[in-house]
């Protein structure tokens, strides 16, 4: 199990909109990933499976879209990622000693987008 690597990617303008099934099918294709996930498809996400990397079902909370050819995290798409966290839509069932290493993770998003994570307000 493990939280991915910071990449300080861009951020995409605070307006886009977020759809995570229709981003993921740009991020596969920007990474070359359509039969399976490799490294640049990895970056798009916070957290995998490292026992599975080469399934699908084990990325978690996406919060990047390729925007004019460019991987951009969202802001909308990095606030569902903290709702998920903090229990929305169910949570998120990944091990118990990687949520701090993930909230650390997306509350350097929130800074850059000049907000405070929800659980540190």
């Amino acid at each position: 199990m493990t939280v991915t690597r910071f990449q300080d990617l861009p951020l995409a303008d605070a307006d886009r909109t977020w759809d995570s099934g229709e981003a993921d099918k740009r991020v596969r294709s920007w990474a070359g990933a359509e039969e399976e996930p490799n490294a640049r498809y990895r970056e798009a996400h916070v957290w995998y499976d490292g026992d599975a990397p080469g399934d699908f079902g084990s990325y978690k909370l996406p919060i990047a879209d390729v925007i004019g050819g460019e991987l951009k995290v969202v802001p909308h798409a990095v606030r569902a990622a903290g709702g998920v966290m903090q229990g929305a839509r169910g949570g998120v069932d990944v091990p118990a000693e990687e949520v701090a290493r993930i909230k650390s993770h997306l509350a350097k998003y929130y800074a850059k987008m000049g907000e405070t994570a929800p659980w540190d307000r």
